[in-house]
């Protein structure tokens, strides 16, 4: 019994997706892995639409597995409750006026230098018709 619980508690992290916080962490992992960023520009305890796209399509297996392979995941965060360093909040701001977010979610694929390829955002289907959006916009970076 004791086995079987272990095996889906590790089922169950596995499928978390493994997001990064700081874009020099982000940068480097992209560069060393030749992956674009997927840059998730979210208010995740109060944004609605953040948290049902987090729900839909990023917690779910079929995009971590996805994720692991195609990019890196980068969380660009703007809570109102979740506490942060200062130094995380000033380069979340200075990561939004960049690249001018101005609604939540935003979420950018950009090059390991940090150039935009593209951009998406909530789209009803799950994580087959949001992978099938990021990945058109992956090809034509290519």
């Amino acid at each position: 019994m004791l086995r079987l619980l272990l095996c889906l508690t590790a089922a169950a992290c596995a499928c978390a997706a493994d997001w990064t916080v700081g874009w020099k962490a982000a940068a480097d992992q992209a560069a060393a892995a030749k992956k674009p960023i997927l840059a998730d520009f979210t208010g995740s305890d109060w944004c609605g639409w953040c948290v049902k796209l987090k729900k839909e399509v990023f917690d779910t297996p079929e995009f971590a597995a996805w994720a692991k392979d195609k990019v890196v995941l980068l969380e660009i965060d703007f809570p109102r409750g979740k506490e942060q360093t200062a130094a995380v909040k000033q380069e979340n701001r200075d990561l939004a006026e960049k690249y001018a977010i101005e609604g939540f979610p935003t979420i950018l694929i950009l090059d390991a230098a940090g150039k935009e390829i593209g951009r998406l955002g909530y789209q009803q289907g799950g994580p087959k018709a949001w992978i099938a959006a990021a990945e058109a916009i992956i090809a034509k970076a290519k």
